[in-house]
């Protein structure tokens, strides 16, 4: 499953999934390109259990703004429509996947 892209900070599908992860970055961001392959990485590990979004936070101001994004890569997890977790800055793929594990 690919990661789908928010444009003109729609959250509408994001907000209707059960479970899903936001992924909030920027092109300028070094730590943003390293963990983007992570992320898409456990978009299909994950796929069909959890929805996998990203978002270009200069893109999508109005959604920075509202998730109240402060540093980036900052990635949000959701259930039910609802903000269940947060963690900003890298990690790597088992880290990561031990955060994710341990908020669904």
């Amino acid at each position: 499953m690919a990661v789908k892209e928010i444009i003109n900070s729609d959250t509408t599908e994001l907000e209707a999934s059960k479970i899903a992860l936001l992924d909030i970055w920027a092109t300028w961001c070094g730590p943003c390109k390293a963990i983007a392959p992570v992320v898409e990485g456990l978009s299909e590990e994950y796929a069909g259990k959890v929805d996998f979004f990203k978002a270009d936070a200069d893109e999508n101001p109005d959604l920075a703004k509202k998730f109240r994004v402060m540093s980036i890569p900052n990635l949000i997890l959701f259930k039910d429509g609802k903000v269940a977790a947060r963690h900003v800055g890298f990690q790597t793929a088992d880290e990561l996947k031990s955060w994710f594990e341990s908020n669904m």
